[in-house]
């Protein structure tokens, strides 16, 4: 006789807490205490066929029966829980987005009034203040029922973009009002205007465009007023400026950043990509982010620490990231490179499982997780800064540089379906014998390979990766 799962624990409450001996021996019932013979059969209840306690039919359908009404009650009772509690929750849920969503918008439309030349410094002022106060009454985040799902990624999502508004709208108004501040105070005929060399009929206001004080004198202007910080040493903006600026500082011009424009298109042009087909542009660029911000430098520790990430979750979560970065890259075209703040939050998540499926996350190693997060920092604020100094474009030429020395058949480069095309070749003499389900259909693999590699799993990844097929 089967015994179902669902079964066992009323079973077991209906067991006799000191068997006699003839139960032991399997000669009475455990549950009714009768005698088996020809017309009752001994069915076995361990701990073996042949030893423990045994019970007749009777019995054991009969408990059967009863635990099976008690689960499918329950079952019943807790759908209509569920059905109580979420029908409860959405109003919830639907209002706390409603919230965040207005004070985002506000955010946003605060920065543009900041921005702008129509709202006086004043009034923007009085904005941020009303600003800051709707965000400091937003309530906390409602906690779900539990049977709701805990991970609501959209109310994560949400709180994400408000904060990046608030961050936005902040530094607007900060340089509005710094900039109106130092403009107020100059005399009719500022002197400004003689060191910045402005042109004729300058009206005397200027901007962060104009005004540069250079990295060093934020410590002297603090030691005025008794505070000493220990000023850095003079360097390039980052490990890679002075290779890219190729000069020494005698012969650098004022402008922070070498010239992007100048010379990158003909090195693209070199590996076979045209900086001038927008849409290649930004994903080469997509994949120089990744490589320069995430894939090299610390990673590596990480990657060799115990029970850190296989070669399968770093290529899956690497497809991944690139997407993220390309999507961050499109849109602070128009948004700003302040957006790339979210391919920040997202590339140094250490709670985040990676992407394909794998069980890593960041947390679960302690070699050079904080090295690791401030290398993504200070990275996307390289590129950032390219942006703003020389624009959009130069940003993309910047990193898409990067992409082809580094990276030049990785997924999102040109040269990526010519490394598949190889890869299945030499795949389809391997013997697979031993490899991954998800490897037993070729052109299910070439087409996973070709649009989205970590659709097939870090298993299968890791495998591929075992056999260099791509390297």
């Amino acid at each position: 006789m089967h015994i179902p799962a669902y079964a066992h624990a009323t079973i077991r409450a209906n067991l006799p807490s000191v068997p006699t001996s003839r139960q032991v021996g399997g000669l009475d019932c455990c549950l009714c205490d009768k005698s088996f013979g020809e017309d009752l059969a001994a069915i076995p209840l361990g701990p073996t066929p042949m030893s423990g306690l045994f019970g007749c039919r009777p019995c054991l359908t009969r408990l059967v029966t009863q635990a099976r009404r008690t689960r499918d009650a329950a079952l019943t009772n807790d759908a209509e829980r569920a059905r109580t509690e979420s029908a409860a929750w959405m109003p919830v849920r639907e209002r706390h987005l409603a919230r965040l969503c207005s004070v985002r918008q506000a955010a946003e439309a605060v920065a543009g009034l900041a921005r702008g030349e129509d709202t006086e410094a004043l009034r923007v002022a009085w904005l941020l203040v009303s600003l800051e106060s709707a965000h400091t009454w937003l309530p906390d985040a409602p906690e779900p029922p539990g049977s709701v799902d805990r991970e609501d990624s959209e109310m994560k999502d949400e709180a994400f973009r408000l904060n990046l508004a608030m961050i936005t709208a902040r530094e607007a108004v900060a340089e509005r009002l710094a900039y109106h501040l130092l403009n107020e105070a100059q005399p009719d005929e500022p002197e400004m205007c003689e060191e910045f060399e402005c042109p004729e009929g300058c009206s005397g206001r200027h901007d962060s465009t104009h005004i540069d004080c250079g990295p060093d004198a934020v410590f002297d202007d603090l030691a005025e007023y008794g505070i000493t910080v220990e000023q850095p040493e003079s360097e390039s903006l980052s490990p890679q400026a002075p290779a890219l600026l190729g000069r020494t500082e005698a012969e650098e011009k004022p402008s922070r950043l070498p010239d992007i424009e100048e010379g990158a298109p003909m090195v693209l042009a070199h590996f076979g990509i045209d900086a001038d087909d927008t849409n290649v542009l930004v994903s080469a660029a997509a994949v120089g982010l990744v490589a320069d911000v995430w894939r090299e430098g610390p990673l590596e520790e990480i990657h060799a620490a115990d029970g850190g990430p296989s070669d399968g979750d770093i290529f899956a979560q690497s497809v991944d990231l690139y997407r993220r970065a390309r999507a961050a890259l499109v849109a602070a075209r128009d948004d700003g490179p302040e957006v790339l703040l979210a391919f920040v939050a997202v590339a140094s998540d250490v709670d985040l499982p990676w992407a394909g499926g794998s069980r890593f996350a960041l947390r679960t190693v302690s070699a050079s997780v904080e090295e690791f997060i401030q290398h993504v920092d200070d990275r996307v604020w390289f590129t950032s800064e390219v942006m703003r100094e020389q624009g959009w474009r130069a940003g993309l030429l910047h990193r898409a540089t990067s992409a082809a020395f580094k990276a030049p058949a990785h997924f999102g480069m040109p040269g990526w379906p010519g490394a598949v095309a190889s890869a299945m070749e030499r795949l389809a003499v391997l013997d697979r014998s031993g490899a991954p389900e998800a490897l037993t259909d070729l052109a299910a693999v070439e087409a996973a390979l070709l649009e989205a590699p970590d659709r097939l799993g870090t298993d299968a990844l890791d495998w591929i990766s075992r056999q260099s097929l791509l390297a």
